[in-house]
């Protein structure tokens, strides 16, 4: 795994994960081109800091095909399945109170503003990014758009906004589909193997995430989806009575 540190103000995903579930989060601005309440703020502990997004589930709009105050529990729902899938995918993320209620904590991704996300997003030869078109197609992501690509100046890359997520339904919107059809790799398909066995088990630690966020039949369309991947060992293709790109694609 490359360096991560330098996305995250100096500190590494596990003590960065550490300060959000610990630390005092201070508002210091609102993020307002996202269309739910979306907070840009420190989160210090007198120790360290970091810049971190809170989405409180008080500033969650009402949508049409997700439960209300269900998109922060989403979010960390993501998180877990980025973490089980060992790629990290998704920002150290939590789920904890803040200023305005509960909701969803990430740290902030100091990305690299040097690259170019539209030629980014097009690239087929990209290890990291053809593991998020994975991550999203077990996570059902509705909404994986140019912006939401997060490239580190140390050669990592984050996603971002995974809120309308895990769906029962498939619901996959994404611009990563230049590898639909094609075989999956096998280190994805070991690693797919073993988040399969983990959603088999009650008790493993990401089960219960999915238990506590997602309903009954969401939380089994996880398992589906995975076991589906592993069965057919291909990437997916879209729907054909969904969109496949989201709009705006940027």
């Amino acid at each position: 795994m490359r360096d991560t540190a330098d996305a995250f103000d100096g500190l590494s995903p596990s003590l960065g994960l550490e300060l959000l579930l610990h630390g005092e989060i201070t508002v210091k601005g609102r993020l307002t081109a996202a269309s739910n309440a979306t907070l840009y703020c420190e989160v210090s502990d007198g120790a360290h800091s970091a810049a971190c997004v809170y989405k409180p589930v008080a500033g969650e709009r009402p949508l049409w095909d997700f439960p209300d105050g269900t998109l922060a529990g989403r979010e960390i729902c993501a998180y877990a399945v980025s973490e089980a899938l060992g790629w990290e995918v998704v920002p150290p993320t939590v789920h904890r109170d803040g200023p305005f209620g509960e909701g969803m904590v990430q740290l902030w991704v100091h990305g690299d503003t040097t690259v170019d996300l539209v030629a980014l997003s097009r690239e087929t030869g990209n290890t990291a990014l053809r593991r998020m078109a994975v991550f999203d197609a077990v996570i059902n992501n509705s909404d994986r758009k140019i912006g939401h690509l997060l490239p580190t100046p140390g050669g990592h890359l984050y996603g971002c906004d995974h809120g309308v997520s895990l769906a029962e339904d498939y619901k996959l919107r994404t611009v990563l589909w230049q590898w639909q059809g094609q075989p999956l790799a096998e280190d994805v398909l070991e690693r797919l193997a073993a988040v399969a066995e983990q959603l088999q088990d009650a008790d493993s630690a990401l089960a219960r995430v999915l238990d506590r966020h997602l309903t009954g039949p969401e939380a089994y369309a996880v398992r589906s989806r995975v076991e589906l991947l592993v069965h057919h060992g291909i990437h997916p293709y879209p729907a054909p009575d969904w969109p496949a790109v989201p709009w705006p694609p940027v």
